[in-house]
């Protein structure tokens, strides 16, 4: 059994790059709402857009496992599919409800213009009780952290919630502008010479743009009758989304990579001013791919996961475990997927390989055996091209996150994506 399934993945993975995955020359990724909020590695639209056209039918209902900043949920609402989305982390969450939920062009020019009165009010003492916290502290100067505070204060007397998730979200965008955060660094660290936005001015513009693009979404809903169509986002960890099982024609997610991003890093401010956390370790240790869970145990469920952990115990036991833990993680989120989707239900999922300590790190083919092994059929695997990739191309050969063009351990990666679409068995 185990030499068929392996057999299978490799006859399944050796294709040509399909360059009508490619989306050269395509519209832009930050068209409607998908470009409110900065967020690393972000599901390219036009992914979810064919996948949806090519593998769904009209009354399936779509979810996205690892729904990040919401690109699944708001392509399923243009294409007039009912969607649900789950992620852990709580900013994910914020920035989604915003993004999925157009809102009236009249009524949200209205209160804009109610929220720049507001903002005239500011005499620059604004002393708020909730910035005590150390690592607020560490990032802002006490301007600029007066100033933040303000707005904070005006957004959250907003009764209606669909204006103050578009205000947050507003917000939350702008913070690391107005910081000592190295502005194009993923890694958290302070720019001694960075020349820190104006918040008041800096919020302004994002509204500016924010207002815009709901407009467009907002338009485009009407005129294919979709504004009604259900969208939702939980807050939920990917191995126990709390969806309803055999609910789900289709899941379109795109995983983590093996330890590249700390997303709990990297969203931590916007976590520590709306008091989604006090204790960054803690948050942390939830996050799928995260390399602080300090696991020990190397056993993994795919052979193909375990002779890359072994590979990897060699030259770094730490680092194995991590991996270890990751694909074990994975497995369980595979089961379930295999749990909310319908029989026959299709799962798509965009997997990146990566490179760490020389070892290659084969996701794509890991999961597609733990697929296997849960009764699905690899149905297609797609390989593409990323012309214009989101995700940086140059990683640290040591640990394989993303590094900068200067590192002295960068390494290139070929800039190509896999598309694993798989059918969950009657």
């Amino acid at each position: 059994m185990h030499n068929s399934i392996i057999t299978k993945i490799n006859d399944k993975f050796n294709v040509p790059i399909n360059h009508d995955w490619s989306f050269t020359g395509s519209r832009s990724i930050d068209n409607l709402t998908h470009g409110y909020h900065r967020y690393p590695a972000k599901f390219i639209p036009q992914i979810v857009k064919k996948l949806i056209e090519t593998y769904t039918v009209e009354n399936d209902k779509i979810a996205d496992v690892f729904a990040g900043c919401g690109t699944t949920l708001v392509e399923s609402k243009v294409h007039g599919r009912d969607s649900v989305g789950v992620d852990i982390n709580p900013v994910a969450q914020l920035i989604t409800k915003a993004k999925i939920n157009a809102i009236k062009p009249i009524l949200l020019t209205r209160r804009i213009e109610k929220y720049k009165l507001a903002v005239q009010s500011f005499d620059g003492k604004v002393n708020y009780a909730g910035l005590q916290h150390t690592r607020i502290d560490y990032w802002f100067r006490q301007k600029e952290k007066n100033e933040i505070a303000f707005l904070y204060g005006v957004i959250n007397t907003f009764k209606e919630v669909e204006f103050k998730n578009f205000f947050l979200c507003a917000l939350s965008n702008i913070l690391k502008n107005c910081s000592r955060w190295l502005q194009r660094g993923t890694k958290p660290q302070i720019d001694p010479d960075k020349i820190i936005a104006d918040p008041f001015k800096a919020m302004e513009l994002q509204l500016k743009k924010m207002l815009k693009k709901n407009n467009d979404y907002y338009t485009q809903l009407q005129s294919d009758n979709n504004l009604n169509v259900k969208c939702n986002i939980k807050l939920a960890d990917a191995r126990h989304t709390k969806i309803k099982g055999g609910s789900i024609g289709a899941i379109i997610t795109s995983p983590p990579y093996v330890t590249s991003y700390e997303y709990a890093d990297i969203h931590q401010l916007t976590a520590y001013w709306y008091e989604y956390i006090s204790d960054i370790c803690a948050f942390r240790k939830d996050f799928i791919g995260t390399f602080y869970s300090n696991n020990k145990n190397l056993i993994t469920k795919s052979s193909i996961a375990q002779k890359i952990v072994n590979e990897l115990n060699i030259v770094d036991t730490r680092l194995a475990g991590e991996v270890a833990n990751y694909f074990n993680n994975m497995y369980e989120v595979a089961k379930e997927m295999k749990r909310i989707l319908k029989p026959n239900g299709v799962a798509c999922l965009v997997v990146g390989n990566t490179t760490m300590k020389n070892v290659k790190i084969n996701s794509a083919e890991a999961f597609a055996e733990m697929l296997l092994l849960l009764e699905f059929e690899i149905e297609e695997i797609i390989k593409r091209e990323i012309p214009h990739k989101i995700n940086p191309t140059i990683r640290d050969i040591n640990s394989g996150k993303f590094a900068k063009l200067a590192s002295e351990n960068k390494k290139l990666i070929y800039p190509e994506e896999l598309i694993i679409i798989a059918r969950k068995c009657q």
